[in-house]
């Protein structure tokens, strides 16, 4: 082989191995990549959520949000059930939701939610979305949206990424809907590197790092996602917005669960 065409073939084969590093981006949807149902373990998450101004020194906005993940049935068929809390010292920002979820895919099947004493309800499919009739008091009953393709519940965001193949120089785009808001959308999320997080026994836990930002009315935005490689667990979030930053950190098993103790 000539001197000169085995350093062009050389310098073939090396750019065509580094192109899966470079070329990653994943459609995330049901009829592209779908989501790995496997890695969603039911059970109780609770996130201590804090808000942070900078320019207002000494003051942080505290919240615990409550996210149960169970494996039941809706309308005969197979579902996870993922019901919110979030908990604040100011009860008119409390809010509970309810999510149904096909086990095959994670496609939305229902959403409700009450936030001020308003509830808000939605049968969803692959075709649209609409307010849910049968529901008592139901402030989104006359909520329509029809779907060119199918989405996923942007209020369950955590356990979708939980769900991803996270690999290093992966970016995702993902088509999210926030029920009764603005037409769904892809956003596009990008594993940035990785970190090792420590525990409150100093295990270290070794972190992929998802990062999604842009702009909006009120300015930049960034969001940074901590999910654990070993676990798919999404373990800590930091985001900035506006002047603000807010902050979730998942807290450990012990961490006691309080919903059953709320008198009815």
């Amino acid at each position: 082989m000539q001197p000169k065409r085995f350093l062009v073939l050389s310098v073939l084969l090396v750019t065509i191995a580094m192109l899966p590093a470079f070329a990653q981006t994943d459609t995330v949807d049901q009829q592209h990549h779908r989501l790995n149902t496997a890695f969603l373990k039911p059970g109780v998450k609770q996130y201590l959520v804090y808000f942070q101004m900078p320019s207002r020194s000494n003051w942080l906005d505290l919240s615990l949000w409550v996210r149960e993940i169970e494996k039941t049935s809706h309308n005969n068929e197979p579902v996870f059930r993922i019901t919110q809390h979030w908990y604040g010292s100011d009860t008119a920002r409390y809010l509970e939701s309810i999510s149904y979820n096909s086990v095959a895919d994670f496609s939305p099947l229902y959403h409700a939610q009450t936030r001020g004493g308003e509830q808000q309800a939605y049968r969803w499919t692959v075709n649209g979305i609409s307010g849910d009739t049968a529901t008592m008091n139901n402030k989104a009953a006359d909520f329509k949206l029809a779907f060119d393709r199918p989405n996923y519940n942007w209020n369950l965001d955590i356990e979708t990424f939980e769900m991803l193949p996270l690999k290093a120089g992966k970016t995702f785009v993902i088509r999210f809907y926030d029920a009764g808001l603005e037409p769904p959308a892809y956003v596009t999320y990008k594993v940035t590197g990785s970190e090792v997080l420590q525990t409150l026994d100093q295990r270290p836990v070794d972190c992929w790092k998802l990062l999604t930002e842009g702009d909006s009315p009120r300015g930049h935005y960034s969001q940074t996602f901590w999910i654990s490689k070993a676990g798919h667990e999404l373990l800590k979030e930091e985001d900035s917005f506006g002047g603000f930053y807010r902050y979730k950190v998942k807290l450990p098993g012990a961490a006691p669960y309080l919903q059953p103790r709320f008198v009815k």
